[in-house]
């Protein structure tokens, strides 16, 4: 894989964007293996070409064309058993999401893809789904114009990266939408607040009394709201934010573990370490370890 050509560096198994940019689309071609690694980034892989399998917390996964995978930042994955296989790979930065692109989360497709889909059902992270026939065809038609985009200032040019990528993201949600997310069904705007207030304040004690009573809802009434929008109640989404938001800091900061579970909204460490571990299949100090400084597989 080379990442030169792309905004991407790679430090060990961590690859992250480069400061500024805003996204990528490109060729990612895997011979034999592809060791396990992480992204501090949102990253949509499309099997174009070619054959293998992804490895990741929720096993293995035999790959074929028309086959993609949505990962959210933290997740770690890696390939085996590539003979050419072709990925069109797309990131972009969590921060990204948060600002110019979170109105999606109120569109039940792209709020689905982006992000309820990777975390309900215990899924881990990633979402899977598969394109065939024009949604495929339309799907790399977009990848191919982000990725002639890739040499321009974002100065000048942030719309179109914005644009392109939102009807890569677009054209992708309407393909691999669940049963009944018509795009009609609009989500309850005491669910927005919710999750803006927990985005907001990961470190708050919330409770699900607290935050009820801040929506002025009864909590009964909200857990029904949330979880039709979501498909997870409001404190367990919660967890997966902060979950997200601690391996950031684990990647990026040289903080202790403890002030990194102080910091997310879990002052306990023995607590926080559970949580951790139930989320990424490692432990918070293995994590830092294989992604940050050397190479190597991770073991539950």
């Amino acid at each position: 894989m080379d990442v030169d050509v792309f905004p991407v560096e790679q430090t060990r198994t961590l690859l992250h964007i480069i400061d500024g940019s805003l996204a990528f689309a490109g060729h990612y071609v895997h011979e034999d293996s592809h060791p396990i690694h992480t992204h501090s980034f949102v990253e949509i892989a499309v099997v174009i070409g070619g054959e293998g399998a992804q490895r990741s917390l929720a096993g293995r996964k035999q790959l074929r064309v028309g086959d993609v995978l949505m990962l959210r930042p933290g997740v770690w994955h890696g390939y085996e058993d590539c003979r050419g296989l072709d990925l069109y790979n797309c990131g972009f930065s969590i921060e990204l999401l948060r600002r110019e692109l979170a109105w999606t989360r109120e569109d039940p497709q792209l709020g689905h893809l982006l992000w309820t889909g990777p975390y309900a059902e215990q899924r881990r992270g990633i979402l899977t789904g598969h394109l065939a026939g024009p949604a495929y065809r339309e799907c790399v038609e977009h990848l191919e114009r982000l990725h002639d985009l890739r040499e321009v200032p974002v100065a000048t040019h942030r719309g179109d990266l914005i644009g392109r990528l939102t009807l890569f993201l677009s054209c992708l949600a309407r393909a691999i939408a669940p049963a009944g997310a018509e795009g009609s069904v609009e989500i309850h705007p005491a669910v927005l607040e919710a999750m803006r207030m927990l985005e907001e304040r990961p470190a708050y004690h919330w409770t699900l009394t607290s935050l009820a009573a801040e929506l002025h809802l009864a909590p009964g009434y909200l857990v029904r709201l949330f979880k039709s929008a979501t498909g997870l109640p409001p404190m367990a989404y919660l967890s997966r934010h902060r979950v997200e938001l601690a391996a950031n800091r684990l990647l990026h900061t040289d903080h202790p573990i403890n002030r990194i579970g102080e910091s997310v909204g879990w002052p306990d460490q023995n607590y926080f370490a559970r949580r951790f571990k139930s989320h990424y299949g490692l432990s918070a100090s293995t994590y830092r370890a294989r992604f940050t400084r050397r190479l190597g597989l991770p073991k539950a």
